[in-house]
């Protein structure tokens, strides 16, 4: 069972300080002015039915007089996992004084068991010396505690909790929270891998990542970021959370596609602990990791470091017909490989100014350097009036990207003296400064391939990207009675980006000259200002959350190199949100959401200029573009079963007016030659509706799964272009997990996917500085072929506490996770496949260490922190 913070808050803590020793006995089992530490206490955890419930959260407490109040209170002696098999097993004991024994677990009610360890033979024998102990002679000091049976614990409207072992799954009422920390195929690799393995998440061959069909907005810790997918460590991420209908309380850009949060780990555990990890891949790639936490009085202090390299390979074929002046037939073959690396450092650090008060600040840093190279073999046959022409050439291509990143966040959070009264206030700022460059040589033969090279033709492309995101925001949270709460907050939100693109054509000495068309440089400015009132509240078993957010903004930007200056402001726009719970009888819920969301115009989308810098992908934006509109409706059912297995069905339906779409147009370059220009427009209308059942299953003590089913059909009604309707599609993905628990401390984790037939995505927009791409593909015609891929991963533990571990995993042991694209339009005609490191092995090694000081845990931290009435008085 994978265990995540509940409303305790500790018991995840506590769950790793099974190291922690006792405090310095003056002699063996016995302490100065106290009994004898020798008793025993054990016994088992089971769930309501008898079932037995592995890696629950054990504590042992004492009763003490607290010697100012007077009253009696409850201090941490000792504290462990229970075994797969439930079994606990408390040695080095006091005897005679009252012991609490508190089960807790993920799903689960807390159960305390009181007891005192007394002797268990007949009281004192005669003869007994005078100045013997009080306590007596005794053979045997073992307490069974029997079998402790824990209830389901069924949330209200504002969280129902649901667990299984990887990932462990959370809903609440506008978002779903994957723990991904036991997710052992994505040892060693990025947050591509995580989101690979997270139910409703799709990620294609190119790493771009879909949520229901649509491109989700990323966040790092609910703020955004300039970092990519690929340059976040899987090793450094906690959590997921997936919200497919975010409420008012999050931005309504986006469009209604949904938000991915990635909360990265922290550290909070008072003493020291740390982890390190090496590992490598089959194709020659190290990774490594090292982490360390340090907490002494009021100061936390978290550091990380990685490094992950990659030599990636891809191979693709394309046959593409072209029909513009003369009808063009193309076959090409690739190579692809990515070789590099990036450095990953995280620093943060926690001030506790007061029991009420805590202060926060990190920072993030990021360099990487990649050197993709592609050969490229390629056939041409041109038709035209003249007859048929056969020409063969071979393109490579050698890049370099390097970028660092720059990151920081600052936090204060404030407690008031009424429960559940905070403010918090907190700033973040990542920016980017990213260079590039491509040489493009083609050697195009006199005949077949092989033959003598009848001429070379070289390009060059250079480019800087320098994007940066600021944002500011507070939120005040105010709880009316005991089922109601306020929250309100402001946000400010602003994105700069400055670029440089320029194209050279080097002759056969390799000098350069600038060609001014393939010239892009400009700098542009977004601003988005919101503000958000969210009411939550119950009556009985109905709950319900109403919210209303409101939004403005504007952007400028500038083309440097023809002078051009753009801008607009949209008005506020009103973004309501409704969200519905009832409870129902025998752990069953009803869930439904509405809300309100826009997709504006980005700045390449908007300006008027034709870049010519990519002949495959010549774009020009639209400047009469308007913002879409969608409003998106969500029906849930939930229910938890024995075990805490859990079933979640969910049917969606959104509808967009004004749909931006790519949209690809017949036009002339300034030398008079025919070319397809990439550009948007607005569709008339969009809708997207399906349903989704996820399901976590515990079979065993030792086995359970998880199932994510998707089924949707899209159609976006393109009646005022010109070009007909796509058809509408049903399609369907499949996602299955299936987690093992074998003797001798070895988990075996394997993940299978299945994409059906569906349509090719209509706006993605990957995170990504430059004019997007389309590989000649206009997205609102085309289709991607089904596909399924399964991954493999097994991971032994060893050494005391299971300090250590090594996992092996591979990913596409089938070779089967092809991208096989088509696409075509009123200009051409499309098949593109390739198949991305299939087969690929990695091995990572891990180690653990840390040592807690039971001494620190005093009774304020204690209830700062959440320990929950572990400190309160006894009755």
């Amino acid at each position: 069972m994978r265990k995540k913070f509940t409303s305790t808050a500790f018991p995840f803590f506590f769950a790793l300080i099974a190291v922690a020793q006792a405090p310095k006995q003056s002699a063996p089992g016995a302490r100065p002015g106290g009994p004898p530490t020798i008793g025993r206490a054990f016994g088992k955890i089971a769930d309501s039915t008898g079932a037995s419930i592995g890696e629950v959260s054990a504590l042992l407490l004492k009763s003490v007089v607290d010697p100012v109040t007077k009253k009696k209170k409850l201090l941490l002696l000792k504290g462990m996992d229970t075994k797969a098999n439930g079994e606990f097993d408390f040695e080095d004991l006091p005897i005679s004084i009252p012991l609490v024994l508190r089960a807790s677990a993920t799903g689960y009610k807390s159960h305390d068991v009181s007891f005192t360890i007394t002797q268990e033979s007949a009281g004192s024998q005669a003869g007994t010396p005078a100045n013997a102990s009080p306590y007596g002679s005794i053979p045997s000091f073992d307490k069974d505690l029997g079998v402790i049976r824990l209830v389901n614990d069924v949330k209200t409207l504002s969280s129902v909790v649901v667990t299984s072992s990887a990932p462990t799954m959370k809903l609440e009422l506008d978002k779903k929270v994957f723990n991904v920390e036991k997710n052992i195929v994505s040892a060693g690799g990025t947050a591509l891998d995580v989101m690979r393995n997270v139910p409703s998440v799709n990620v294609d061959i190119d790493g771009n990542v879909t949520l229901r069909g649509a491109t989700p907005t990323i966040f790092v810790d609910g703020r955004p970021t300039t970092l990519s997918l690929d340059e976040i460590p899987a090793d450094a991420i906690e959590s997921v959370e997936v919200m497919t209908n975010p409420s008012a309380k999050y931005d309504a850009s986006g469009g209604g596609a949904g938000i991915l949060n990635i909360i990265l780990k922290k550290n909070r555990k008072k003493g020291y602990n740390g982890n390190i990890s090496a590992g490598i891949d089959s194709h020659g790639a190290p990774n490594a990791l090292a982490g360390f936490n340090v907490r002494q009085g009021k100061v936390n202090i978290t550091a990380n470091g990685l490094i992950n390299a990659t030599n990636g390979k891809t191979t693709g074929n394309t046959d593409r017909y072209t029909y513009l002046t003369t009808t063009t037939h193309l076959l090409q073959q690739d190579l692809s490989r990515n070789k590099g690396q990036f450095v990953f450092g995280q620093i943060g650090a926690d001030y506790f100014a007061s029991n009420k008060t805590t202060l926060s600040a990190s920072y993030i840093k990021v360099h990487g350097t990649f050197k993709p190279t592609d050969v490229s073999d390629i056939e041409t046959d041109s038709t035209g009036p003249l007859g048929k022409v056969t020409t063969y050439s071979l393109r490579k291509s050698n890049n370099v990207r390097s970028f660092d990143v720059n990151g920081v966040q600052t936090g204060m959070k404030h407690i008031f003296d009424k429960e559940g009264e905070e403010l918090t206030a907190d700033g973040s700022y990542f920016g980017v400064n990213a260079h590039s460059s491509a040489l493009y040589t083609t050697d195009y033969y006199t005949g077949l391939p092989g033959t003598p090279v009848a001429f070379v033709t070289q390009q060059q492309t250079l480019g800087t990207a320098d994007p940066a995101f600021f944002t500011v925001q507070t939120d005040y949270t105010d709880p009316l009675g005991s089922k109601s709460k306020l929250e309100a907050g402001l946000r400010a939100s602003i994105q700069k980006l400055t670029n440089d693109n320029n194209t050279y054509t080097l002759d056969q000495s390799g000098n350069a000259f600038l060609d001014s068309l393939g010239t892009s440089n400009y700098k542009s400015t977004n601003r988005v200002y919101a503000a958000y009132v969210n009411f939550t509240s119950a009556i009985g078993n109905f709950g319900y959350a109403l919210g209303l957010r409101a939004e403005s903004s504007s952007y400028s930007g500038d083309l440097l190199n023809t002078g051009q200056h753009f801008s607009n402001t949209y008005p506020v726009s009103i973004f309501p949100s409704i969200f519905l719970s009832e409870k129902l009888k025998h752990d069953q819920e009803v869930q439904f959401s509405a809300t309100r969301k826009i997709n504006r115009p980005g700045f390449f989308q908007l300006i008027p200029y034709t870049d010519y810098s990519d002949t495959l992908n010549i774009t020009r934006g639209n400047p009469n573009l308007v913002p879409e509109f969608t409003e998106s409706f969500e029906l849930s059912y939930i229910k938890t079963f024995a075990r805490s297995n859990t079933l979640l069905i969910s049917g969606y339906y959104k509808y967009t007016d004004n749909m931006i779409t790519r949209f690809q147009d017949s036009g002339l370059n300034p030398i008079g030659k025919q070319i397809l220009i990439n550009t948007y427009e607005n569709a008339n209308s969009a809708y997207t509706t399906g349903a989704e059942i996820t399901s976590t299953d515990k079979i065993t003590n030792w086995w359970d799964i998880s199932l994510n089913l998707n089924a949707y059909n899209s159609h976006i009604n393109t009646e005022n272009l010109k070009q007909p309707s796509q058809p509408a599609l049903w399609s369907w993905f499949g996602k299955f997990n299936s987690n093992f628990k074998l003797p001798s401390n070895f988990t075996v984790q394997l993940t299978a996917i299945y994409q059906s037939k569906t349509n090719l995505p209509v706006n993605q927009n990957s995170n990504q500085f430059g004019p997007p791409g389309s590989n000649t593909q206009s997205s609102s015609q085309g289709y991607i072929k089904s596909f399924y891929g399964v991954d493999l991963a097994v991971k032994k533990t060893f050494l005391k506490n299971n300090a250590a571990s090594v996992t092996v995993s591979m990913s596409d042991i089938f070779r089967t996770r092809w991208s096989d694209q088509y696409s075509q339009s009123a200009f051409f005609a499309q098949e593109y496949d390739r198949l991305k490191d299939p087969q690929l092995v990695r091995l990572v090694f891990t180690y653990r260490f840390g040592k807690m000081d039971l001494n620190l845990f005093k009774r304020k931290d204690m209830h700062t922190q959440g320990m929950g009435d572990a400190g309160s008085s006894l009755q």
